[in-house]
């Protein structure tokens, strides 16, 4: 199949790119991003691309899939078309699955099931401590060999830091990255909210911002101690962005991301005791979420996540304390990420680089750009389309999104994965 994308919009950070070209596809790869036609080329399929953006495919650094059999909603197949109808065609898998990935068998499992799907490419993240537990280590070197892109306690983070210490140790020596969110659960002590003027009118139980910059500064101080090269996820204070860019002053190989609705979200969110605002880590202050933002802009910040976790309805209708923590966000991540472009907190290429190259340069991967020879996935996304989020309208099968109604500017209308189109929009 060779197909002829004319005259769009082409944008790839990967290689500062901000042009109107064409592309060409061939075999499934980048054939060439010129103005004249490569030598002997015929194309099968010609699109007029004017007006239109091409964009790579987004790599997602933590977005559950909700299988194997987890308490979260759908699967694989599922989740993968909800990804890529966002444009997004790399997407790390964490390893609260069930049963844990904490084995081979398990990351072949995920793998297989991926290949099957052959939607998007889904690099799953093997478990740091076996069952999740924080005690015993998993057998990292296999999981690696395995094909495990990182290790991680998803949302169990290690509480022992001589445990932690071990990990990272071992992680240095063969040369593992570790994603690590940070959280003392002594501190958080079952909280839901955040710790401040509306978690004591509310009256629900408190995260104070220090369970999660305490534990930082342990895992800061010990991946200084062992030479690990940590990857610090969903960071959501204000304090945790100092001490990490204080950290990258020093030199240390440490990065971090974000989770979109961070960005746009503050604890005034959850007034009306709306369980869809319930989040792990909880919305924190606005001076928190313009810290962030700031980060991001900086590149103190390295990476946007989804954080995607789908999740059934009648989870989301209890009440706040008793809901289950997590946003369907793999839908949202490039929209919401575009209104900070559109609201002036980013550039363009600093907004489409936190969802492509930097990530991916973070896993020492090659996704995310338009590179000659490279697998074709990328999306073509007309700037000019409006659209309202509506949640029965949503892919994936956990529809449990905040942004209900939110009006956006820009919509994707096919994504390719490999050269071959896996996702139409059919409303454009």
């Amino acid at each position: 199949m060779r197909l002829l994308i004319e005259n769009a919009r082409i944008i790839d950070p990967s290689q500062q790119m901000d042009q109107v070209s064409n592309l060409y596809i061939s075999r499934g790869r980048i054939l060439k991003i010129s103005d004249t036609d490569p030598e002997g080329f015929t194309a099968d399929q010609v699109i007029d691309g004017a007006g239109k953006w091409v964009l790579p495919g987004l790599v997602d650094l933590h977005a559950r899939l909700a299988e194997p059999g987890s308490r979260y909603e759908g699967n694989i197949a599922s989740e993968t078309k909800a990804a890529v109808s966002g444009g997004i065609t790399t997407i790390c898998s964490p390893p609260d699955t069930n049963p844990v990935n904490d084995t081979q068998a398990v990351t072949e499992l995920i793998q297989r099931r991926a290949r099957q799907a052959a939607t998007a490419f889904v690099l799953p993240i093997g478990a740091l401590t076996q069952g999740l537990e924080g005690k015993m280590l998993s057998n990292m070197a296999a999981l690696k060999n395995a094909g495990c892109i990182a290790l991680s306690q998803a949302s169990q983070p290690i509480q022992n830091p001589l445990t932690m210490k071990n990990a990272m140790a071992y992680a240095a020596s063969n040369e593992i990255l570790l994603m690590l969110r940070c959280e003392d659960a002594e501190l958080k002590n079952n909280g839901v909210v955040h710790s401040g003027v509306i978690s004591s009118r509310l009256g629900l139980s408190e995260i104070p911002a220090s369970a999660e910059t305490a534990a930082l500064a342990r895992d800061l101080i010990l991946a200084e101690e062992t030479g690990a090269r940590v990857h610090f996820s969903q960071i959501s204070t204000a304090r945790s962005l100092e001490m990490i860019t204080d950290a990258k002053k020093r030199g240390m190989p440490v990065t971090c991301d974000v989770a979109i609705h961070q960005l746009h979200l503050t604890e005034y969110d959850v007034m009306d005791f709306d369980s869809l605002f319930h989040v792990t880590p909880p919305l924190r202050t606005h001076e928190d979420k313009e810290a962030l933002r700031l980060g991001v802009k900086m590149g103190i910040i390295d990476a946007i996540v989804s954080d995607h976790t789908p999740l059934d309805r009648d989870v989301k209708l209890l009440p706040f304390g008793e809901s289950e923590p997590g946003i369907s966000g793999l839908e949202t991540l490039l929209p919401l990420t575009l209104r900070l472009v559109e609201e002036g907190v980013l550039d363009l290429n600093t907004a489409i680089s936190a969802l492509t190259q930097r990530p991916a340069d973070i896993l020492g991967i090659h996704n995310g750009s338009l590179i000659e020879g490279h697998y074709a996935d990328f999306s073509l996304f007309n700037p000019e389309t409006p659209w309202i989020l509506n949640r029965s309208e949503m892919v994936s099968q956990g529809d449990n999104s905040p942004f209900q109604g939110w009006e956006f500017t820009g919509q994707i209308e096919t994504t390719y994965f490999q050269g071959r189109p896996v996702y139409r929009n059919n409303q454009v």
